[in-house]
């Protein structure tokens, strides 16, 4: 009897326990990289089993699917881009930003053609662009600051290299100076880049976690469990790079360990510090240079995009 009892308190036990893990799905804003480290050291250092937090990490088939979605409701967060968050809410979308993951920019406009010397060089050529509804605007941002004039925006979604090296365009908006840089270099060709925010472009959070506002109403203590182990393992990261590095390694072993060790070195220091909020004057300030610049025709408070955790808004 004694022996059915336990068997059935271990079974309850496990079952609870079980149970008690809530799901969340991220699904990213590119196919996997080191700029998600930390969502991989959080899953394997066993940050958001210590949550009770079962995470789902999804890869997106196009490039501008993730705020969508998670705006939708579809998936529970997002990695996006402050830029493109502060656009989606001018085109009505409900999402807000509950964290940020890397807090500089890192995206260029890049090209292989030496002879180009300044921006205004590309004016009469077509210029890609990565995320549709993000990279297009900020291209039109950079192009009227620059002096760049007729050119013919081409999406090119993840096809960086392809679309450079045949030529079907001279440049391309939304490639990373710490990530495409490395992996093209590796391919035998060395590439140019302009950086944004040296060309008039305001400083802004490359990337961010973001949710949209049902998702927070019902699952806000599981988003804040999420945010929580997240910034353990950018302590972690932080404390011991390589076995973070190894961790990663672990989560995805099909990466090319060069490019990503490389990569990794670059990244690391725009990561987010540890318990790091997003600044409203920050977003305020490229709000400003939206509005300018036709990039958004509304004008929105920062604030009401970046979620409040004490205030819960």
């Amino acid at each position: 009897m004694k022996r059915i009892f336990s068997l059935a308190l271990m079974i309850f036990i496990m079952f609870c326990g079980t149970a008690s893990a809530q799901k969340l799905v991220l699904m990213l804003d590119w196919f996997p990289n080191v700029d998600h480290m930390p969502v991989y050291v959080a899953e394997k250092s066993g940050y958001f089993a210590q949550q009770d937090l079962e995470v789902e990490i999804l890869a997106p088939s196009e490039t501008s699917d993730a705020l969508k979605l998670a705006a939708a409701g579809q998936v529970d967060l997002a990695v996006s881009y402050e830029p493109q968050t502060i656009m989606a809410a001018d085109a009505g979308l409900d999402v807000k930003a509950v964290a940020p993951l890397v807090v500089k920019p890192l995206t260029t406009l890049m090209f292989l053609d030496k002879s180009i010397k300044t921006p205004a060089d590309l004016s009469g050529k077509k210029i890609g662009y990565t995320v549709p509804g993000l990279m297009d605007m900020l291209l039109k941002g950079f192009a009227d600051i620059n002096g760049i004039t007729d050119y013919t925006p081409v999406n090119v979604g993840f096809t960086i290299l392809p679309a450079l090296a045949s030529k079907q365009v001279s440049a391309i908006m939304g490639p990373f100076k710490t990530y495409e840089t490395v992996t093209i270099r590796q391919q035998g060709v060395e590439p140019y880049i302009f950086e944004l925010e040296k060309y008039g472009i305001p400083e802004y959070e490359e990337l961010i976690f973001a949710a949209g506002s049902a998702t927070l109403r019902k699952k806000e203590n599981a988003v804040k469990a999420f945010v929580l182990a997240v910034h353990k393992a950018l302590v972690y990261i932080q404390k011991n790079p390589d076995k973070a590095l190894a961790l990663y390694f672990k989560a995805l072993p099909e990466v090319d360990k060069e490019t990503e060790t490389k990569a990794f070195a670059l990244t690391a220091p725009n990561f987010a510090a540890p318990g790091q909020v997003s600044d409203p004057e920050k977003w305020q300030a490229f709000i400003d240079f939206s509005l300018k610049y036709g990039l958004i025709k509304n004008t929105v408070n920062p604030r009401d995009l970046i979620y409040n955790w004490h205030g819960r808004k």
